[in-house]
């Protein structure tokens, strides 16, 4: 059984972190957020340590590391805000524990360097969750991608919609500074898939970027795709819509829908496993999706020609 801490308990995706180290019969033995509202832990680890301040928790674990009865912590699970991951990642490592760090690893592809240098200083290493490797119809893709000897690129779009409520823009999400912007806080792991699955990265345009919704075009060795992202709702098709979705997945290659919208609830806890086995995704596998959302941040806007998302024309008509 694996000892493990939790920074951002609060967050979001916190419960599928505590849910898979509980199915993976291991303990949660401290946790860290600066908000309080954490009673989900009484779900999975009630006897777990809370902190609110990182000073405290900093302590902790130290003690737990050098008294050493049972207690010190194998795991550092990082569910904090975007632009916190990679000091709470360097904390994790110099505390003698690996780190598995929730999407984006990092917010520029530099960290990914200096995260290495201290891998190697610690001989501790990163994990990431890149759930959408794990997804069976993802993997069948890939599959069909790699066993292809065609030599055209497949026609992808991908349209990734997930309604956010008006608090979004008022917390740290809408920080670019701190959540890396739309593209990187929804859509990196997207970007990671298509890398996985499509091959190299060889051409990166973007079409429009605001606050709630972003789209481009991203050439790879075995595809072309649009994409289009955004937390708005009314961007969702209206039949569904009007049924009450809030959420809507699309990845049409070569005019055939690639199903993926169930299958997600146990990815962490298939990630976990992964880990625990030892073939976690680490820094490297991270990089050209990190370097993907850095140039979306960036880049110019491309002008509306050629090849670009049908929902994009549909969010710019008067």
């Amino acid at each position: 059984m694996k000892n493990f801490a939790l920074i951002g308990a609060a967050g979001y995706i916190a419960p599928r972190h505590m849910k898979a180290i509980k199915d993976t019969n291991n303990q949660l033995i401290a946790a860290l957020d600066t908000n309080d509202s954490v009673g989900i832990i009484d779900s999975y680890f009630p006897d777990a340590d809370f902190f609110t301040e990182f000073e405290r928790f900093d302590r902790h674990i130290d003690k737990l590391r050098r008294v050493n009865k049972g207690r010190a912590v194998d795991y550092v699970s990082i569910c904090s805000p975007n632009y916190l991951h990679d000091s709470h990642m360097r904390f994790a490592l110099r505390s003698g524990a690996d780190a598995i760090c929730e999407k984006p690893l990092v917010l520029n592809p530099w960290n990914i360097d200096g995260l290495i240098e201290i891998e190697r200083e610690s001989e501790r290493k990163v994990n990431t969750i890149l759930q959408l490797r794990l997804h069976p119809s993802i993997i069948a893709l890939r599959n069909k991608v790699t066993n292809s000897s065609r030599g055209k690129k497949i026609e992808v779009d991908l349209t990734y919609i997930t309604s956010r409520g008006h608090w979004y823009l008022q917390s740290w999400k809408g920080d670019d500074k701190k959540s890396g912007g739309i593209a990187t806080n929804i859509g990196v792991h997207f970007y990671d898939m298509l890398h996985y699955v499509f091959g190299r990265l060889q051409e990166n345009r973007v079409h429009h970027s605001s606050a709630t919704k972003a789209a481009g075009y991203l050439e790879y060795e075995n595809a072309r795709v649009r994409w289009f992202l955004s937390i708005d709702s009314n961007d969702i098709p209206q039949d569904l819509r009007a049924s009450g979705h809030r959420t809507y997945r699309s990845i049409i290659a070569d005019g055939e829908s690639v199903e993926f919208s169930g299958g997600f609830t146990d990815l962490h806890t298939q990630s976990y496993d992964q880990i625990l086995q030892g073939n976690g995704f680490g820094l490297e596998e991270n990089r050209v999706a990190i370097e993907t959302v850095a140039h979306i941040r960036t880049a110019k806007l491309t002008p509306l020609e050629g090849d670009f998302h049908p929902f994009l024309k549909r969010v710019l008509e008067p």
